[in-house]
């Protein structure tokens, strides 16, 4: 026979057992550390946004970006530390001035139609850190191009009538730094989406009924014009910094005119984008501009 245990023992066990339980009924802190929000010093890193299929039988790899900084704008020439292989040359069009956070569908390549299981990659070097997108013709990376003319939402479907405004912009024949340069763009739309009318709502409360006619008779904006910098050594402002709004809502626009004023800090080779969007869907054009003292 083993000896029995004494009262001393299981008081003991009680208060072991007791002070156990009090420690698990007391709330738990937060172990998950919240997201540092950095405005510079972070890396950029290259997204492959999918890709599509040309007429041809060619395709198109689509890449974007991310700029981890919340303010830094960092230029990356292209070159060791902004490249794209393989290829014959490491530039092959590819940003190389990158805005703060996330910008997808930014930048394609055009790959032959016997590429196969190969892969295309983009490599970027910011801060001391690399970072690489790997491009390949996986099935669940095909896009259709609608998709990114409409940012990412597809609806109201495919068979939708409208088309993407189109945007042509004037050659700039001189620029200098520190001289404002005037950017002309000529835009054309077929007038849809149609815009829609807000109606005054009835509200029904305690007492009568009540109408609201807090944005009565406003309409959905027609076409705007933005502007995006995609390449140069620095940054580019621009005036108007906000889109500029062309023709009526609801109406066919042939040639509107958007005239915009690109002030540069130093001499170099730049390509700014211009988006005409109609509220759904958009259309871009580049221009390159060489800048000189």
């Amino acid at each position: 026979m083993g000896r029995s245990l004494g009262p001393a023992f299981y008081a003991i066990l009680a208060g072991v057992l007791a002070g156990g339980f009090r420690a698990h009924a007391q709330p738990q802190f937060p172990t998950a550390i919240p997201q540092t929000k950095f405005n510079s010093g972070q890396d950029v890193v290259p997204s492959f946004d999918g890709w599509l299929k040309n007429s041809d039988g060619t395709f198109t790899f689509v890449f974007g970006y991310m700029n981890r900084n919340y303010k830094e704008e960092l230029a990356i020439p292209a070159g060791p530390d902004n490249k794209v292989e393989p290829g014959t040359a490491l530039d092959q069009g590819q940003p190389t001035y990158f805005l703060p956070r996330r910008h997808a569908w930014v930048f394609q390549v055009r790959v032959p139609a016997d590429w196969g299981q190969k892969e295309l990659v983009w490599t970027i070097t910011a801060h001391g850190r690399t970072e690489k997108a790997y491009a390949s013709l996986q099935m669940v990376e095909q896009i259709a191009p609608r998709l990114i003319m409409s940012h990412g939402n597809l609806s109201p479907g495919l068979d939708d009538p409208n088309k993407p405004p189109s945007v042509s912009i004037a050659p700039v024949s001189s620029a200098s730094a520190g001289s404002p340069v005037s950017l002309t763009a000529l835009v054309s739309d077929d007038g849809l989406p149609k815009p829609r009318v807000l109606k005054a709502r009835t509200e029904v409360g305690p007492g009568k009924a009540q109408t609201n006619s807090a944005g009565q008779g406003r309409r959905m904006p027609g076409v705007s014009l933005s502007w995006f910098q995609y390449r140069g050594p620095a940054k580019v402002t621009f005036e108007p910094a906000d889109p500029v709004r062309l023709g009526t809502p609801g109406e066919p626009l042939v040639n509107g005119k958007a005239v915009t004023a690109a002030r540069f800090t130093q001499p170099g080779t730049y390509v700014l984008r211009a988006t005409a969007d109609d509220g759904a869907l958009s259309g871009t054009s580049d221009v390159t501009i060489t800048v000189t003292r």
